[in-house]
């Protein structure tokens, strides 16, 4: 599961989660497994767009540290992975939702001031 401790966790909850997803990079990551579901890394990568592979390697461990991401090797030549969501980052799902509807409201209204 997660290697973090509650102990090491922010009192605020809002501060938690931001603790875990808390840059762009990982809220982009949730985005597209949460929509495409399991991905493999160069996939993920084609997606997110311009993101190098050492940061989002960096990203996706992070995430798995904390729960939010499963990796699955497969014993293969060449080794194949996967990513997925767990059922803790499937549970993000509202939070990206809000943030989707707010980024729509946010654009209509500047729309609407032109």
């Amino acid at each position: 599961m997660s290697s973090l401790m509650l102990e090491e966790l922010p009192a605020c909850p809002v501060e938690t989660t931001l603790a875990l997803i808390g840059n762009k990079w990982q809220v982009l990551i949730l985005r597209d497994l949460s929509l495409n579901g399991t991905m493999r890394f160069k996939e993920l990568q084609r997606s997110i767009g311009k993101i190098s592979q050492k940061v989002l390697t960096s990203n996706l461990r992070a995430m798995e540290d904390a729960g939010i991401v499963h990796r699955e090797v497969f014993a293969e030549v060449p080794p194949r992975v996967e990513y997925s969501l767990t059922e803790t980052g499937a549970s993000l799902k509202p939070v990206l939702d809000a943030m989707w509807a707010w980024g729509e409201r946010y654009k209509e209204m500047l729309q609407k001031n032109r």
